[in-house]
């Protein structure tokens, strides 16, 4: 198990439409080889020792089948599907990516 997680920091002008956007792009990421399922939390900036500027924080976890679905996304979609984004909301939100592998400790 892989997850993909990509936190998004959203300027509020934008949120709900952005939120909108982002139902249907979850759905079109699911449907990608591999990619299992979603989750989409919210995130406060006071938690993580920020101050609220306002912007909507958010993080989504793609669990993943594996690498391979992980290199195949990034070598043959991940242009496409970042690109809509950029179209759509320009430099009006910010997106950060890692990869996070389950490990067995012991």
């Amino acid at each position: 198990m892989l997850i993909y997680e990509v936190n998004l920091a959203v300027d509020r002008g934008i949120a709900g439409a952005f939120s909108s956007w982002l139902a249907i792009h979850l759905q079109q990421m699911l449907a990608l080889p591999g990619f299992e399922s979603a989750k989409v939390y919210r995130r406060h900036p006071a938690d993580e020792g920020l101050i609220d500027d306002g912007r909507l924080y958010l993080t989504v976890h793609y669990h993943l089948s594996g690498r391979d679905a992980l290199e195949n996304y990034l070598a043959s979609h991940a242009e496409r599907m970042r690109g809509e984004s950029q179209r759509r909301f320009g430099g009006r939100f910010a997106a950060s990516r890692r990869v996070l592998e389950a490990t067995s400790i012991g």
